[in-house]
């Protein structure tokens, strides 16, 4: 019949989107252990097979983004192999950049599915609880943040779960349906796993030293006692499950010797780390500013100007006062070496130097830089950006719209009627409605916005090309699901709301103008009732407020 739809077609697309946004979301965890693995051949080879399985995927269910991805990716995995394995700078710098385009491919829940584009599919958790209250409690809560459980009320149930599928988590009672049977089962699974599956227990009494060492041979990431808190629980699972980009070491090499400096080139970007190299001292700055490495590489002698000097040039800038600088040189003195690390420096090798022992440095260093800086960075309570750190990035982003002509929207949200909760419930369970507010934030926004902790019960998010409206629409959807949750309390359970104000990017001249928008947008919200999202107009009528509630 001419003009029929079939009403299967449009579920049996998002079905199959589905299966491809799955093995997406595979290669990025294979490419995330590579980083780790310094290029583990076999980890390699099985980022290449993900990879070609993802591109057979995405041709046979239709889905031109992700194959166009898979195809740009093979090629740069093939380049690699044909140099031996050995990835080049410019090769890892591509290959990066294409990972993080398809980690964007699979949006967070909550977003709009355009162009095919699906929320991405996350492996279940399996809850193993003696209580099935307890476990149907939990299972509702989980759902809430995105989180899917599969509930196993037996140990037979939670084999045959096993057998058919690998969950992302796994959340076991010590004592499920026995004693010491939770962690037995445990083992159980994990014996001739390349990967052990993340497993979190559980105990209704005080566990002794050596169960909890049988807990952390079976694979056990936490260990909770007398209660389980949900919370705490829901926050531990995102730590584990969720897929995040890892981004390799950025290293900036100046070295006058080209010799020397491809040398060290080579080694770094055969153990996945990405580089970019310097023979003129003078273009440093501009190249920082440019690169943002996570560590500097330095000779000590060069023509137009010593290490030592340069090394101070670049701590002058508050920017980088953090990044680490390693000096490289042929230098032997010890007394010079010492001086040398006393001016600017956080470590000296000697040339030449064993390319393991380069490696290693590097990447110990860069690690600690980089867990220095998300804490100077986040805020404690949340994990979220701070207030000084989302403004910074609502700059660059603003900079980057004009540049690029995108539109950009900036969020205010603030919980309403915040001071009831801390006055009637306590200051541990206002803490808990804000850690909540900040995971749900999390897991419902694009991995691309950014957000930060304002201040107290307000939150500020950055939603790059993404305009007012579109916006409001976004964080509208968030704020009535975020009405939904029920923190179970006494005298009675807790629901929560917000309020946000959003500002679109128009002609405003710094970040702080066009925050102060979202602010008067955010007050209009709170005299307006509560619970509503509310947009700033720049229009002929002053104040002119697009309203959703």
């Amino acid at each position: 019949m001419t003009g029929y739809e079939d009403p299967n077609r449009d579920r049996l697309k998002q079905h199959f989107a589905q299966r491809v946004v799955h093995q997406a979301r595979h290669v990025l965890e294979v490419w995330q252990r590579l980083q780790r693995s310094a290029w583990n051949p076999a980890d390699t080879a099985e980022l290449v097979h993900a990879c070609q399985r993802l591109g057979q995927y995405a041709q046979r269910f239709e889905q031109p983004a992700h194959a166009e991805l898979a195809a740009a990716i093979d090629q740069c995995l093939q380049a690699i192999h044909a140099n031996r394995g050995r990835p080049g700078s410019l090769q890892l710098s591509e290959l990066n950049s294409l990972m993080q385009r398809l980690s964007h491919t699979g949006l967070r829940q909550g977003d709009r599915f355009e162009a095919g584009i699906l929320p991405p599919l996350r492996k279940p958790i399996y809850l193993a609880l003696q209580d099935p209250e307890r476990s149907e409690r939990l299972a509702r809560q989980l759902e809430f943040f995105g989180l899917s459980c599969l509930i196993c009320d037996s140990p037979e149930a939670f084999r045959q779960a096993m057998q058919q599928r690998y969950p992302a988590a796994i959340v076991m009672e010590v004592d499920f349906y026995g004693p010491g049977l939770g962690l037995r089962l445990v083992v159980e699974c994990q014996q001739g796993l390349a990967h052990k599956l993340p497993a979190l227990f559980f105990s209704e009494r005080e566990a002794d030293t050596l169960t909890r060492l049988a807990a952390v041979r079976a694979g056990g990431r936490d260990f909770f006692c007398a209660s389980l808190d949900a919370a705490a629980l829901i926050e531990r699972l995102e730590e584990l499950t969720d897929t995040v980009q890892c981004d390799p070491y950025k290293v900036l090499i100046v070295d006058d010797s080209r010799a020397q400096a491809t040398f060290t080139e080579r080694t770094l970007n055969g153990a996945g780390i990405v580089t970019r190299t310097l023979t003129d001292p003078i273009r440093a700055l501009a190249e920082l500013n440019d690169f943002q490495p996570d560590l500097i590489i330095l000779d000590m002698y060069m023509p137009e100007c010593l290490g030592t000097e340069l090394a101070q040039v670049i701590r002058h800038n508050e920017r980088y006062v953090s990044v680490p600088i390693i000096y490289l040189s042929a230098e032997d003195d010890v007394d010079k070496q010492l001086g040398a690390m006393s001016e600017g420096g956080d470590d000296f090798l000697t040339k030449p130097v064993e390319p393991r022992h380069l490696i290693a440095t590097v990447r110990n260093r860069a690690a600690r830089a980089r867990n220095l800086k998300a804490r100077m960075v986040r805020d404690s309570l949340t994990g979220l950006y701070n207030h000084t750190h989302i403004l910074q990035l609502l700059d660059d982003a603003r900079l980057r719209a004009r540049r690029e002509q995108k539109p950009l929207s900036f969020a205010m949200l603030d919980i309403d009627h915040f001071k009831r909760v801390n006055d009637g419930y306590g200051h541990p369970m206002g803490d808990r409605v804000i850690k909540s507010l900040a995971l749900f934030l999390k897991q419902r926004l694009r991995k691309t916005d950014h957000i930060g902790r304002y201040g107290g019960e307000e939150f500020a998010v950055v939603l790059p090309d993404t305009d007012g409206p579109t916006a409001a629409m976004v964080i509208n959807r968030i704020r009535e699901r975020f009405a939904e949750i029920v923190y179970p309390a006494q005298p009675q359970d807790l629901r929560c709301t917000f309020s946000c104000g959003i500002a679109e990017l128009h002609d405003e001249p710094d970040a702080n103008a066009l925050a102060s928008h979202a602010d008067e947008a955010l007050y209009v919200a709170k005299r307006g009732g509560r619970n509503r999202v509310e947009v700033f107009a720049l229009a002929t009528v002053p104040g002119e407020i697009l309203q959703l509630a």
